[in-house]
């Protein structure tokens, strides 16, 4: 799986990729079939009046398909582990629900 990040509003530094590059490779032992994944994280627009607000964006393609979950939070290592658990939910999710047509066809 190749892994692309982009930092938005912040400097990525090489902490805050080593950490996002971490979490969303763990979700790979949940689907096998990941082939890429877009991950843009920095400061939120339009939340300045509640101080920093942090996001965390990621597209995954998985197959033929796309899969795009956001996630923001106070601090930018929870909004990247909202999106990581987040993220872990919907690829099961999207791996029974694979399951489930092949079974049908049988």
């Amino acid at each position: 799986m190749t892994i692309n990040i982009h930092a938005r509003g912040i400097e990525l530094s090489p902490a805050i990729k080593q950490y996002t590059e971490e979490k969303m490779r763990s979700v790979e032992k949940y689907l096998d079939s990941i082939r890429h994944m877009d991950v843009e994280v920095g400061r939120a627009a339009g939340h300045s009046q509640k101080g920093d607000v942090f996001e965390c964006k990621a597209v995954v393609q998985i197959g033929g398909e796309v899969m795009k979950i956001e996630r923001d939070a106070d601090d930018l290592y929870k909004a990247i582990d909202k999106v990581r658990d987040h993220l872990r939910v919907e690829l099961s999710d999207w791996k029974k629900r694979q399951d489930e047509r092949g079974r049908k066809e049988l």
